[in-house]
C-alpha cells in the first residue's frame, strides 16, 4: 500500500491570521517536503470563492512542484470538471504530464457547492450528466492518435486534438465518489475511485463496502477493476492531552469550514445531494469525542497502523492520502508528523 499527502487547503476559520496566499506557498512547500520523506504521491485540491479551501489552480502549484521534484506523482484532489470545458482540462494536464515527465495521476468530480458554480456560469441542478459527458471527451482526447468530435447536450465541437499529448498510455484516471452513480461512472469508463474514508462510511457503511460495490460493477461491465485510493486524517497523539487537542482540532475544521461548504444551501440542494445534508447535519452536532477510527487516524504509530490494516488493507485498497495539514494546524507540526508518519508507519506496509 502507497501513501500520500493531500489538503483541500482550508483556511476560513474565526480569527485565522493566516492568508490564502501563505497557505498556498505552504502547500507547496509541504509537496515538494513529501518528495524527500518518500512520500508516493501530492494531492492538491481545487476550491473557488468558498469557505472551505483557497487554491484554485491545482494544475498550477502542480507544475510548481514539479519543477522541484522528481519522483513524487502529482495529482488534482479533485479537478472539479464541470467548471471548466474538457478541451482546456486535458490540454492542461497533457502538458503537466510531459513537462513532469509521465506524473500525473488525474481525478475529478463535480464538486458539491452551488457557490462555486454560478460565477463561472456552470449548471450545478445538471452536473451529474455535465460531469460524465465531460469526463469521457477528456478520456477519449487523451486516447485518440488523432482528431475526435463531440456532439452531446452539453458540448459540440468537430476536428480537435490535444497538443502536447500525455506522456502516459493510458494516462491514469480516478473518479472521485461519494455516491453510487459516481461508483459506477468509474466502472463504465475504466477508471480508478477515489473516496474520503468517512464519507465512505457515512454513505455506504466503509470502505469494504465500496471496494465491493466498485469491484462488482468493473464485473458488471467486464472490466478490470483499477486503483482504490481513500482519504483520512491523521493527527499523531502520544498523551490523552495531545489527542483531545487534536479531536478539538478535526471539529473545529467540520464545524467551520466543511460544514457551511457542504452542499452550499441545503434547501436547494439536488435530490442527488441530499447525502451530503445528512452529513453536514451530523458534523453541527458532533462532539470532539464522536470522531472515530472509520474518518480521523489519531494516536500513536501502532494505532495508526492497526488502522490502516484493519480499514484500508483489508479493504484491498492500493494508497492512502492523509490529510496532515488542516485544522490550522502549525506548518512545522505539520512537517513533523509527515516525517513521523513516513519513519513510524510506512514501513509496516512495505
Amino acid at each position: 500500500m502507497k501513501f500520500g499527502y493531500f489538503t483541500l487547503s482550508d483556511n476560513n476559520y474565526r480569527g485565522n491570521p493566516r492568508t490564502p496566499n501563505e497557505f498556498v506557498k505552504t502547500i507547496a512547500a509541504e509537496a515538494i517536503y513529501a518528495e524527500e520523506l518518500g512520500f508516493h504521491s501530492a494531492w492538491v485540491g481545487e476550491h473557488h470563492f468558498s469557505t472551505l479551501g483557497v487554491n484554485s489552480s491545482p494544475e498550477m502549484v502542480l507544475m510548481y512542484v514539479a519543477a522541484k521534484t522528481k519522483r513524487i506523482r502529482l495529482a488534482p484532489a479533485i479537478t472539479v470538471l464541470p467548471l471548466h470545458h474538457p478541451i482546456r482540462v486535458a490540454e492542461q494536464w497533457a502538458t503537466l504530464d510531459l513537462l513532469s515527465d509521465g506524473r500525473v495521476d488525474f481525478a475529478t468530480g463535480r464538486g458539491y457547492d452551488r457557490r462555486e458554480y454560478q460565477p463561472f456560469g456552470a449548471k450545478f441542478e445538471e452536473n451529474s450528466a455535465v460531469f460524465a459527458e465531460g469526463l469521457e471527451i477528456v478520456q477519449r482526447l487523451w486516447e485518440s492518435d488523432g482528431a475526435i468530435s463531440h456532439h452531446g447536450k452539453y458540448y459540440n465541437f468537430d476536428d480537435v486534438w490535444v497538443t502536447p499529448t500525455p506522456v502516459q498510455k493510458p494516462m491514469p484516471i480516478y473518479v472521485a465518489s461519494f455516491s453510487q452513480p459516481s461508483i459506477e461512472l468509474a466502472a463504465r469508463l475504466g477508471t480508478g475511485l477515489v473516496v474520503a474514508a468517512g464519507a465512505a462510511n457515512s454513505v455506504h457503511g466503509g470502505l469494504m463496502q465500496v471496494g465491493k460495490l466498485y469491484r462488482e460493477a468493473c464485473a458488471a461491465r467486464g472490466r478490470a477493476p483499477k486503483r482504490l485510493i481513500t482519504s483520512y486524517f491523521i493527527h499523531f497523539a502520544d498523551t490523552p492531552e495531545q489527542e483531545r487537542a487534536a479531536r478539538e482540532r478535526q471539529l473545529r475544521y467540520h464545524q467551520e469550514c466543511t460544514s457551511p461548504a457542504f452542499p452550499g444551501d441545503p434547501k436547494t440542494a439536488p435530490e442527488d445531494y441530499k447525502y451530503f445534508v445528512k452529513i453536514v447535519e451530523r458534523y453541527q452536532s458532533m462532539k470532539a469525542e464522536d470522531f472515530n477510527e472509520n474518518a480521523v487516524l489519531i494516536g500513536s504509530p501502532q494505532q495508526i497502523i492497526d488502522t490502516l490494516k484493519r480499514k484500508v488493507e483489508a479493504a484491498g485498497f492500493d494508497e492512502v492520502i492523509l490529510y496532515f495539514n488542516m485544522g490550522l494546524k502549525p506548518h512545522a507540526q505539520v512537517k513533523e508528523e509527515m516525517a513521523r508518519f513516513m519513519a513510524e508507519v510506512a514501513p509496516a506496509f512495505a
